[in-house]
């Protein structure tokens, strides 16, 4: 017997679903209190609906569905899925500003979170975010969120003010990471190139995938994962470009190791076993090569709700491609549970 709305589901299957955005109903005018501008504000200018605002320009506009965690229950419900990861949409990184304000921003939507997580443990595990221009502040966030929060890992930028996530100066977070044992999921934004490229959308459809990859090369390239074996990090969006053009890389890592092996003499197709994706690929076809490539026990389901360019159908397609049962347990929620190091005894099936 199958659970309703899935054809391939054994009964009472747990389904995590690792990449979803969350935010708090109310923001503060953090711009009023740090008198400057460019954070985000929400203006709630009908029933169920809000505007997210950089000072007088429009971002985006969200449903209720962005802060209200019991509406979200239900809506998972219809997709038999019980858990959903959250973490804050990227434009809150709020990278851009004072280390102190980012600080404050960072700790406000944090114990949102973990508020969040701890009124609905059954249903919610939280990932924080962190001022990490500033890698002090960023660590003694980042400690907060281990000993007093009880969050399991952290939401990052694929760029930190357009340093790349190899640089050094970002290494000791992820040493930070590794040794409080938390998770790390690298999530696109500040795309390189969309101030030349905003018709069409083609930041988000062309940017944020090359983004994603910019991250991982640059993580591979500097040899983060040899020098933190134990670093549990998930790059969203199935990895952007990084997987599909493995052959590309490796061949610029064969033909020119003056220029690609600087830092790391081992071969980037090597890196595949050593990170998590999610499953956002909109394509069963690329899907399916992903999982050749790096295994089921390293892809998540994972769907950016409640966006619309995330997976709508929270993992539905996944149903439909003949999976094994033991893969659909561990793309639903096997792999999920192994990079946040949880139990599935704390949740409901």
């Amino acid at each position: 017997m199958a659970l309703p709305g899935s054809k391939c589901l054994s009964l009472f299957m747990l389904k995590i679903d690792m990449h979803t955005h969350l935010l708090p109903e109310h923001i503060p005018d953090f711009a009023a209190e740090f008198g400057y501008g460019g954070f985000i504000r929400l203006h709630h200018h009908k029933k169920g609906a809000a505007r997210m605002m950089k000072d007088e320009t429009f971002f985006r506009e969200i449903q209720e569905n962005c802060w209200n965690p019991e509406l979200r229950i239900d809506e998972y419900a219809r997709y038999s899925t019980q858990v959903q990861v959250v973490c804050t949409v990227p434009v809150m990184f709020s990278y851009w500003a004072k280390p102190k304000h980012t600080l404050r921003v960072a700790q406000f939507l944090n114990d949102h979170l973990a508020g969040i997580q701890a009124r609905y443990p059954k249903h919610y595990i939280g990932l924080g975010t962190l001022p990490m221009q500033d890698t002090t502040l960023a660590i003694e966030e980042l400690r907060r969120l281990k000993e007093e929060l009880a969050l399991p890992g952290i939401q990052i930028g694929s760029n930190i003010n357009d340093i790349n996530l190899g640089d050094d100066r970002i290494f000791p977070i992820f040493e930070a990471c590794a040794e409080l044992d938390l998770a790390v999921l690298v999530h696109p934004w500040n795309m390189m190139g969309q101030e030349h490229m905003s018709k069409y959308w083609l930041p988000w459809l062309v940017g944020m995938p090359a983004e994603t990859a910019r991250a991982a090369a640059s993580m591979v390239f500097s040899g983060v994962f040899e020098r933190l074996p134990q670093l549990r990090v998930c790059f969203a969006h199935a990895g952007g470009t990084f997987i599909p053009t493995i052959g590309r890389l490796e061949h610029g890592f064969q033909c020119r190791p003056d220029l690609v092996a600087i830092d790391n003499n081992v071969n980037p197709r090597e890196s595949f076993g050593r990170f998590w994706v999610d499953s956002i690929t909109h394509d069963a076809d690329l899907t399916r090569y992903i999982l050749e490539q790096i295994g089921p026990e390293k892809m998540m389901l994972g769907s950016d709700y409640p966006f619309p360019l995330g997976d709508l159908e929270i993992g539905a397609y996944l149903d439909q491609m003949g999976l094994s049962e033991d893969d659909q347990a561990l793309i639903y929620h096997k792999s999920a549970l192994n990079w946040l190091k949880l139990s599935s005894d704390s949740f409901e099936l």
